[in-house]
């Protein structure tokens, strides 16, 4: 999506309260990855027709998008996971300060290593990924077998900022070069997981969502 049209749809994008403003503010400043505004709205919006009781989370951070979904799923619990001691610390304050926290349960630790953790909270109607990129196959391939058989899983960030469709051995540095081969092995071993029907919406930084095969 260009510019322009990203930049329009934000314009619409009605007013946060100053909580969520807050948090969105300390995020831009001290670069902590959260989700783009219109990535936000979509996400939201599929969960409300989905209507999940059970979410879990994979990657935290200082705890944003789990209060966004438990502010507008207010039948919703949350089960959200990170690793980051900082972060974990101020995610925590965000929840205490939230009339919704009472909802959400924060594992500390890695999530390659938490799925059994996570999944004694499951079966989960909903599970959103928007960890370490370089690690979305696993996290899937980790966190799927506790999905309800009607569940959904929505991905964040698999079009990296449009880096996914240019030539990859021509993106410097090679760090992102190495992370950005990896999203579009991800991103096309999901879309042809013979399990799932996927589809990719290519608004805020890219949202996977999929839904398994065969299931009403």
């Amino acid at each position: 999506m260009n510019n322009e049209m990203n930049g329009y749809l934000q314009k619409l994008l009605y007013s946060r309260n100053s909580f969520f403003s807050e948090m969105e503010e300390y995020a831009k400043d001290n670069g902590v990855p959260i989700m783009e505004p219109i990535g936000m709205e979509v996400l939201l919006q599929l969960l409300r027709l989905h209507q999940p009781k059970s979410i879990l989370e994979v990657g935290a951070a200082i705890g944003y998008s789990a209060l966004r979904m438990a502010d507008a799923l207010p039948d919703a619990r949350i089960v959200t996971i990170e690793r980051d001691e900082d972060r974990i610390a101020l995610a925590k304050q965000y929840f205490a300060s939230a009339e919704s926290s009472d909802r959400i349960t924060l594992l500390e630790g890695d999530a390659l290593e938490t799925a059994k953790a996570a999944g004694a909270f499951g079966p989960f109607d909903a599970i959103f990924i928007d960890a370490a990129k370089g690690q979305y196959k696993r996290f899937f391939e980790l966190y799927e077998p506790y999905l309800q058989p009607a569940g959904v899983i929505i991905v964040d960030n698999v079009l990296f900022k449009g880096l996914v469709a240019q030539d990859i051995e021509k993106i410097e540095p090679r760090r992102i070069r190495s992370l950005v081969r990896k999203i579009n092995e991800f991103n096309t071993w999901l879309v042809s997981n013979p399990k799932y029907d996927t589809t990719i919406l290519p608004l805020g930084d890219g949202v996977a969502i999929s839904k398994r095969r065969g299931e009403q």
